[in-house]
């Protein structure tokens, strides 16, 4: 697993690819620095003696110890852990702890991936159990958006 230090260093390392107004920011611009801060905190809270049984478990996948937020939900057991640990830290940083999202994605890339070889015969299940390997192993900060869905679905209801 890795540090919040490493996760820094890790992010000073990338090019700057996002963008805020039109223009390109580093990733360690001021503007975005508090939700940086707030994942750093997920990597320190993995390395707290009080909060490890919170965000530490053992991978089936890997056979070794993994951040909670790369886990790939095999019980009713490991979801209520996870709700566990994201209640408690989203009140210790005040808010969205940031990663809870991209193992949410996580998680249905694997139903899915399941869902469509069973289906059609293809192999992406074994190609997202791949993905996964490594995701834990580096301890990876997934990502993904909520959008106005909704809207769209609605817009297209009624005008087809």
């Amino acid at each position: 697993m890795r540090t919040s230090s490493e996760y820094l260093e890790d992010l000073k390392r990338k090019r700057a690819n996002v963008y805020i107004g039109g223009r390109v920011v580093s990733r360690d611009d001021p503007i975005i620095r508090p939700g940086i801060n707030t994942v750093a905190y997920t990597f320190e809270a993995a390395a707290d003696p009080q909060l490890r049984p919170l965000t530490v478990m053992v991978s089936p996948f890997i056979d070794d110890e993994i951040n909670r937020f790369t886990n790939v939900h095999g019980s009713v057991a490991d979801l209520l852990a996870k709700v566990d640990m994201t209640r408690i830290l989203c009140r210790r940083v005040g808010g969205c702890i940031q990663r809870c999202m991209g193992v949410d994605a996580l998680n249905a890339l694997g139903v899915v991936s399941k869902e469509i070889d069973d289906a059609r015969g293809t192999d992406y299940h074994q190609r997202f159990l791949a993905y996964l390997r490594d995701f834990q192993r580096r301890d990876l900060v997934g990502n993904a958006a909520q959008t106005e869905l909704h809207q769209t679905i609605d817009k297209h209801r009624h005008n087809p």
